[in-house]
């Protein structure tokens, strides 16, 4: 017996499907709009935004100041802005789909491997490279320096310090004034130096031991601004925004890497030698005596951590009332990371007032806290491999893109946004040692 098909069942089933599909497009049309809406907004709100920053710049022609306008900055800003957030949407539905690329986590056995790997590449690396890379080298090893300080203070014991770059300061003047005045070397400032800046962060640790989050930010955000203004007031002693120059390099033992000795009767590196001289001894021994600090500044942290007080500093990050618990003093802790921390500063500023020669208010801004904190956070806080490569990305970059003058704020910016959607805790975040019990 032929049983014929249940047509009216058909229909219906038909029916839906259309109406389905007409909602799925309206639904999808409506998002589209949306979409395009929330997009054009905040390319609008980039344009007004960044106009008087990229868009308005004053320039000095003679004597007379000229406004300039370059507003391609801007509307490549807003064009980015706009596509970021059309495509954003489809991005975060489709997550599954489309993923960044994976880093592999390292144990701390390999993270050591590869640091100490890393070392002997730089101590070799200036056999092979140019004056310049040499120069940009050493650069890099100073933000190391100041990032593995910072770190101390951010990534271990979790306060946030936007003022880092006044202990900074006060190492690169520490030098300045003590050679100016007593005619110490370098080798004799470098402890003094680091002894300063760490008194200064001990001082700073008093106001703020009740303090956390934005309101802790604040308050060492007026400390570094104080100490600048402070060095730019203070002329009968700094020199004022002229700063101090001078300042001498540091010497082997003695022997000076310049064309001629400063005392008579003494020789040069290239008279004991037998060479000619060149500029580049310099730079390269400048460059050595940065990888010999930040090699110290490693080995010194990487102590701290796996002692009582570093593991004193991770409960306070963690949790400071259970941290109270322990019968561990909250305030001794915060002194203790404030203090260490300052104390790297200290020595980073001096190898800086060395390598310039020259210190002045101007190189201790609010921009440099700024990018010594990106530092920290973009290698991954508590992560010294991860403050290494972070600090040579960053050290880098900007150098690469030097045709790009007027872009690089711009591209340095889409940069850590996209680090912050990609890999939000850093690029090696610090793995804490952990138990697995079996299920």
């Amino acid at each position: 017996m032929n049983q014929e098909p249940n047509t009216g069942a058909v229909t219906l089933n038909t029916i839906a499907a259309a109406r389905s599909s007409a909602k799925g497009h309206t639904l999808r049309a409506y998002t589209l709009g949306k979409n395009l809406k929330s997009a054009f907004i905040a390319a609008v709100m980039t344009i007004i935004l960044t106009a008087p920053v990229l868009g308005l710049q004053l320039k000095m022609i003679g004597y007379k100041v000229v406004l300039e306008q370059h507003w391609m900055p801007v509307w490549l800003a807003a064009v980015a802005v706009f596509v970021f957030q059309l495509l954003r949407p489809i991005w975060l539905a489709n997550r599954s789909v489309v993923k960044f690329p994976s880093i592999p986590e390292l144990n701390e056995h390999r993270q050591k491997t590869i640091i100490l790997a890393l070392l002997v590449i730089g101590l070799i690396w200036p056999l092979f490279a140019s004056r310049g890379a040499v120069d940009i080298g050493t650069l890099a090893l100073i933000y190391i320096i100041l990032g593995l300080g910072l770190n101390i203070v951010v990534g271990y014991a979790g306060l946030l310090d936007l003022g880092y770059v006044g202990f900074y300061a006060i190492g690169g003047y520490s030098y300045a004034l003590l050679n100016q005045h007593f005619g110490l070397s370098f080798w004799q400032c470098l402890p003094a130096a680091a002894v300063m800046a760490a008194v200064f962060g001990f001082i700073l640790g008093f106001p703020v031991l009740r303090l956390r989050g934005d309101y802790l930010a604040i308050v060492t955000l007026g400390f570094g601004e104080i100490i600048r203004l402070l060095l730019n007031n203070a002329t009968t002693i700094t020199g004022g925004p002229d700063g101090i120059s001078g300042i001498p390099k540091p010497t082997f033992f003695g022997i000076e890497f310049a064309r001629k000795a400063s005392e008579e009767g003494a020789k040069t590196f290239h008279q004991i030698l037998g060479i000619d001289y060149s500029g580049m001894h310099m730079v390269v021994f400048l460059y050595l005596v940065a990888l010999v600090l930040v090699a110290f500044t490693l080995f010194v942290t990487s102590r701290l951590i796996r002692m009582p007080v570093g593991r004193a500093w991770e409960a306070l990050r963690e949790d400071e009332t259970a941290c109270r618990s322990l019968a561990l003093n909250p305030t001794k802790i915060k002194l203790s990371a404030f203090t260490l921390g300052a104390a790297i500063a200290g020595l980073g500023g001096a190898f800086f007032a060395a390598r310039q020669g020259l210190v002045n208010p101007e190189s201790f801004t609010f921009i440099e806290s700024a990018l010594i904190l990106a530092v920290v956070v973009l290698g991954g806080m508590g992560s010294q491999l991860g403050v290494v490569l972070a600090a040579i990305l960053l050290t880098v970059l900007p150098e690469v893109a030097r045709g790009f003058d007027e872009y690089r704020m711009l591209i340095f910016g889409l940069v850590m946004v996209l680090m912050m959607i990609w890999r939000p805790q850093g690029l090696l975040p610090a793995r804490r040692p952990h138990v697995e019990l079996p299920t």
